[in-house]
Order: structure tokens, then C-alpha cells, then sequence
């Protein structure tokens, strides 16, 4: 948490976490872990029960783990795009494939709004800069309600030309763990329910988009009926989602039927997944499956699909909720 230091002039100046300033909302059963870097979601529990893969307070986040995704989610490919007639370039934030990565707010500090005891409201602005000229306040809103969190991102154009926009979050859902040995990683071992019937398949080194197609030819990756994921990669972008009640639902559970659920409406007509292999680090491999709805496709600056475009004074706003099962 964060503490407090004497300065030479006798005044105290607050030491924040490397998370920076932490929120806890906490209410029907659920506790929820806000850190104002990137408006992350560090943590989420349901009667001591996580439903998210954590991280700690004193921490800096691992990779996105969490983390709000926004003015675009996943990449552009090459970090250049043109809009409104002008090319612009984006610094690489993902050298090794040459892309920029989601978005320019997950390393912000945002700052408060409203504080209560289960409902927080964070901000922060993008201001307009290299690769990104636009001005755009980026409004992330977390409350806990008996159906579980609720996330709303909210991107107002505050400037005089309009912004292309998207968004996105980043949280790597878990449900209760096999017994030790039973498998060769968590993700392994859980069932997964994806209802989309198309997915977007990508280049094996670089991941840059190739083409949609759908999931009947990739069985791999057709999860419209739940079962194991077992050591199957999946680090792609899925779409022709199939609603419930004008909503979307990915639920991961394990052998005992407990689990988490993530619900998003028609906002977000994208979703990513990813199995988070890293098998250079045992710690991360496989431990958590990333589950992140979007309101665009990945690289959308690039090929228009889902795009959004704020106008001066414009606002929208995307939300989805996490659930245990």
C-alpha cells in the first residue's frame, strides 16, 4: 500500500506502490483490487476465491496483466496508419514483432473521481502526441454489484479534429486449480465456452492479421460447445459472436463446474484469447487464460473493422462484467 516520508522541510509526501495509488471496492461477496496505473485490475475474488490472476500491490504489472486498453486494443501492425488522409507513426511498443501494442494508457497514472466503497471511477487524458494527435480523456469505472464487476471505458473527444478509438481489457481469468500434477498447466485442464463462429487468423511469427474464416475449419478453435482446452494455443481474435439476450458470455470453469463468466454486449463485437504460453517462465506459463472483449478488430486503425471515430465533444462508451460460476 502506499506510505508516507518525511521531506527535508518536514512535510510528508506520499510513496505510492509500483502500481501506483490502490483501491479496494468490496461488496456481495466479491473483493475487487484496483491500481490506478493503466486502471488496472489487479485482483478479483469471490468468498476468497480468484477469478483473475493477481498480481501484488508493491508490483510492477506483469506485461498487461489487467490493464485498460485504450485508444486501441492488440496492434497496429508496423505502428503506421493513415487517418484522414494523414500517415501517422506509433512508437513500437512490441519490438519484437515491430507493432505497437495496445493502445497509450496502460503505463498512465489515472487519477480519482469517485471513491466508494464499491464503485470507483478513474481518469486520465491522451493527449496529443507522435503517432497519436488527438486528444481524448479515457473515463474507467469499476463497481461491484450481486451479478459481480462491471467495467464501463469511456473515451470523450476533447479536442478540435476527430480521433479514431477503441477499446478493450486485458484480465487473465482462472478458475480453481487441478490438483497438483493432474496437469501440465492450469489453462490445461479448464473448460472453455466461446460461442463466435469465426476467428481471425494471423502470421506464426509476427501475429499480424491474415484473414477471417470461420471456426468449422479451425476445430482447434471452435469453442460454441464448451470443452477442454487442453495444450491447445490460441492467441487470436474472435468474431461472429453468438448473443444471449443481446449479450455475450465466455465462461471458464474446471472439472468441479466452478468458474469464472465474462459478459459483454454488443459494443464489443471482437474478442481475444490467449493461453499466455511463455514456456521460458514456468512462474506465467499457461497460468491464466486472457479473455479480452474489443471493440475493434486488432490492427482496426489499419483495416477499418469495428474502428471507431470520435468527433469533437463525441463520447463512447463500452462495458463488460466478470462473474463467478
Amino acid at each position: 500500500m502506499s506510505a508516507a516520508e518525511m521531506l527535508a522541510d518536514g512535510t510528508e509526501a506520499e510513496i505510492l506502490s509500483r502500481s501506483g495509488r490502490p483501491f479496494r471496492l468490496a461488496a456481495h461477496g466479491y473483493e475487487a483490487d484496483i491500481a490506478a496505473v493503466g486502471a488496472t485490475l489487479r485482483a478479483l475474488r469471490f468468498e476468497g476465491r480468484d477469478l483473475v490472476v493477481p498480481f501484488d500491490v508493491d508490483e510492477v504489472r506483469p506485461g498487461y496483466r489487467g490493464a485498460t486498453l485504450a485508444p486501441w486494443p492488440n496492434r497496429v501492425v508496423d505502428g503506421c496508419y493513415d487517418f484522414d488522409g494523414v500517415t501517422h507513426r506509433l512508437p513500437l511498443t512490441e519490438p519484437g514483432r515491430g507493432h505497437a501494442l495496445h493502445g497509450l494508457v496502460a503505463w498512465a497514472a489515472f487519477a480519482e473521481r469517485i471513491v466508494q466503497s464499491d464503485r470507483v471511477v478513474l481518469t486520465t487524458t491522451i493527449e496529443p502526441q507522435s503517432g497519436y494527435p488527438f486528444r481524448v480523456e479515457v473515463e474507467v469505472e469499476y463497481r461491484l454489484g450481486p451479478d459481480g464487476l462491471t467495467q464501463i471505458v469511456t473515451g470523450r473527444n476533447r479536442g478540435a479534429d476527430a480521433a479514431p478509438w477503441g477499446t478493450g481489457p486485458h484480465p487473465y481469468l482462472v478458475a480453481p486449480i487441478a490438483e497438483a500434477g493432474a496437469m501440465t498447466a492450469p489453462v490445461d485442464g479448464w473448460t472453455l465456452l466461446l460461442p463466435a463462429a469465426a476467428v481471425l487468423t494471423v502470421t506464426p511469427d509476427r501475429l499480424a492479421p491474415v484473414g477471417l474464416e470461420g471456426v468449422e475449419a479451425h476445430p482447434e478453435w471452435d469453442f460454441r460447445v464448451p470443452r477442454r482446452i487442453g495444450s491447445t494455443f490460441i492467441d487470436h481474435a474472435f468474431t461472429a459472436l453468438v448473443p444471449t439476450d443481446a449479450a455475450t458470455t465466455a465462461e471458464l470453469r474446471a472439472d468441479n463446474g466452478r468458474g469464472v463468466a465474462l459478459t459483454w454486449d454488443a459494443t464489443c463485437p471482437w474478442v481475444q484469447i490467449h493461453t499466455a504460453d511463455t514456456p521460458s517462465d514456468p512462474a506465467t506459463h499457461r497460468i491464466g487464460l486472457a479473455v479480452e472483449p474489443m471493440t475493434c478488430a486488432p490492427d482496426a486503425f489499419n483495416s477499418g473493422a469495428g474502428l471507431l471515430v470520435l468527433e469533437p465533444g463525441a463520447e463512447h462508451a463500452a462495458r463488460w462484467r466478470l462473474s463467478a460460476l
